[in-house]
């Protein structure tokens, strides 16, 4: 991030800006929303800005930007349209101690102003670092038509309740009140009744919320699925945004946890194959913790919290300590990795049943019915495999498996840096050390990615 983004109190300060044509009125239509004491320096001003100036909204000074013109000012625009005469304001402005902005040049300009979107007291400012101007525009209508123009009204009613509000314990009960007002009673009042009505519904809300009991702490064991935050269901969404602490793996992508509440406590309970980890016994230990203070708690788990993410045990533990808790299925990596494949899981003529495997378990390399395996047609998800390839390699063989038989690794399933590693069982370990995989990889027995499929009768044959 170049740019870091901050709103900047404008109130009673100055900011100064040189030009009169079509660039100095697309920022004057921004800045005058402000509070800031504005003076525009042109010869030739446009006819708006010269009513502005008549308003009262800003002064005009009808001259070219001089040395000592930006002396106070928090910022400065140069907006002449002229690639020297901007350089020479921005150079003036600079010495002056102010903030500049150049229009149309990002390397000369200490600043930028984003796309914004005006609810005013609430602000959405969209910024791309000059780098697709386009996308922004598109994201500001996406906004303007999702945010309700009322948005604005309701906001300002309730920064005037603010001080009541403070009855409330600060946090959890707080923002649940908050919660109710923006998202239901307010909404629902100014439909009704208006602004009168608005306010009549803060004071009944507030002493709602008084006489209500603390919230129970509550544990959700969500799936996070493979990693494409876009595979995240509506409602590991919803938790998240609500959630007090976020206990997650180590393979939950790190776009998914920029989705919890940046006020969240995050804890990391990451685990690796033969590698560090945390104990389950802590893990457990620590989402009772954080329910009894009544905490609002995810355990949030990679793919589904149900496949191979220990949560019989996770539930055993909050049962004993009489948690409440709910589970929120999460897209696991098999289907994630067959998705990317273009294969599905189960093909009429071909597999009536899959499996899913894993690669090794508490006592090492897992045992499984390999002679079944071996037969034509099946297929099979073996789930951290790629560290026991050479092990399942040799149970196949073992038990009559075909070397031929298709083998692929999916790295990364879903993600935009996701790999597929194309093998056969007679190759398999020496590709994957050959790939030297790095993320979570799963394997695909009995599938091969769809082109190269298509490109292999004689096997297809045998698996039809």
């Amino acid at each position: 991030m170049r740019h870091f983004p901050i709103f900047l109190d404008l109130r009673g300060r100055r900011v100064v800006l040189a030009g009169g044509g079509d660039a100095a009125l697309a920022k004057l239509r921004l800045i005058l929303k402000t509070e800031a004491q504005v003076t525009v320096f042109a010869e030739n001003a446009a006819p708006e800005i010269v009513d502005w100036a008549t308003e009262g909204k800003l002064r005009l000074v009808k001259r070219a930007f001089a040395p000592g013109d930006a002396l106070c000012a928090s910022l400065a625009y140069a907006a002449s349209e002229d690639d020297a005469e901007d350089a020479r304001v921005a150079a003036l402005a600079r010495a002056d101690g102010a903030l500049v902005n150049m229009v149309d040049n990002l390397d000369g300009s200490a600043f930028i102003t984003p796309a914004i979107v005006d609810r005013d007291p609430v602000t959405v400012a969209i910024g791309t670092e000059g780098a697709a101007p386009v996308l922004a525009r598109k994201i500001k209508a996406d906004l303007e038509a999702a945010l309700p123009p009322s948005l604005g009204l309701l906001a300002r009613i309730g920064k005037g309740f603010r001080s009541a509000v403070e009855a409330l314990p600060m946090g959890r009960k707080r923002r649940d009140f908050w919660q109710d007002y923006y998202f239901k009673a307010g909404p629902e009042a100014l439909a009704k009744e208006g602004e009168t009505g608005v306010r009549d519904a803060l004071d009944n809300l507030l002493s709602d919320h008084l006489g209500k009991d603390a919230r129970k702490g509550h544990v959700a064991l969500v799936g996070a699925g493979p990693g494409d935050p876009e595979l995240l269901t509506l409602k590991a969404r919803k938790l998240l945004d609500e959630a007090d602490v976020v206990i997650h793996d180590r393979l939950v992508a790190p776009e998914i946890l920029e989705l919890a509440r940046r006020e969240a406590v995050l804890v990391d309970v990451g685990k690796k194959g033969f590698g560090p980890s945390t104990r389950q016994e802590d893990i457990g230990a620590l989402m009772v913790e954080h329910a009894q203070t009544g905490a609002q708690v995810v355990r949030l788990k990679s793919g589904d919290p149900g496949v191979y993410g220990r949560l019989d045990e996770e539930l055993d533990v909050l049962d004993a300590h009489g948690i409440e808790w709910s589970i929120v299925p999460g897209i696991t990596a098999a289907n994630a990795a067959a998705a990317q494949l273009g294969q599905s899981l189960t093909k009429r003529g071909r597999n009536a049943a899959m499996r899913f495997l894993t690669g090794h378990d508490v006592n090492g390399f897992a045992e499984h019915d390999w002679r079944n395996l071996t037969k034509p047609g099946q297929v099979a998800a073996i789930y951290m495999g790629a560290k026991g390839a050479r092990f399942i390699q040799g149970r196949m063989l073992m038990h009559g498996a075909a070397p031929d038989t298709p083998v692929t690794a999916v790295e990364n399933a879903s993600r935009a840096d996701a790999r597929i590693i194309e093998s056969r069982l007679s190759t398999l370990p020496a590709d994957i050390e050959a790939a030297d995989p790095t993320g979570p990889v799963i394997l695909m027995l009995g599938l091969a990615p769809r082109a190269a499929a298509a490109h292999l009768p004689a096997l297809q044959e045998e698996f039809a």
